[in-house]
């Protein structure tokens, strides 16, 4: 009679954890605003999907095309950039792309109305400092803010946070 007792309870401590452990991913899965925002921008364009190292490296051969790269996306006054998310790698300005956020490609929640920075309940979406999947269109006669950039992404069409 004990041993059945035992393996009862062992099968509900069992679904108790099942449960908890699904209850975790989901809370997780919630956390923060995360999110792939779209325009109507370059949506017949096939982007070539590059590493973030590959494009600094030979970003002279990505020069007007099309690209998507993955990074960490740092915004204040006078930043907008994406760095290499590595930590073995150089994190500075000449390491980085501007990126060009535009109005002639608006970003909105897949699915929504809701733009990439517009307040939505009051709040902004967090992107500072997130790592990001982004698309759009490597410009070298621009440099960015006074110069100092690699390069710049402009006619950015596409963010996954």
């Amino acid at each position: 009679m004990a041993s059945t007792y035992a393996k009862h309870a062992a099968v509900i401590l069992y679904h108790q954890i099942g449960l908890l452990c699904f209850v975790l991913v989901v809370l997780q899965s919630c956390k923060g605003n995360k999110g792939i925002y779209k325009s109507n921008c370059d949506v017949a364009v096939t982007f070539k999907k590059v590493g973030f190292t590959q494009l600094i490296d030979s970003i002279k051969n990505y020069d007007q095309q099309y690209v998507e790269v993955s990074g960490t996306y740092r915004e204040a006054k006078e930043q907008s950039a994406l760095y290499n998310d590595s930590l073995f790698t150089d994190h500075s300005n000449k390491h980085a792309l501007w990126i060009n956020f535009s109005q002639d490609c608006l970003l909105y929640l897949e699915g929504t109305r809701t733009g990439l920075f517009e307040a939505n309940d009051g709040e902004f979406t967090p992107i500072n400092n997130k790592r990001v999947i982004i698309r759009g269109r490597i410009d070298l006669r621009n440099m960015g803010h006074l110069g100092l950039y690699k390069g710049t992404m402009d006619r950015v069409s596409f963010v996954k946070l």
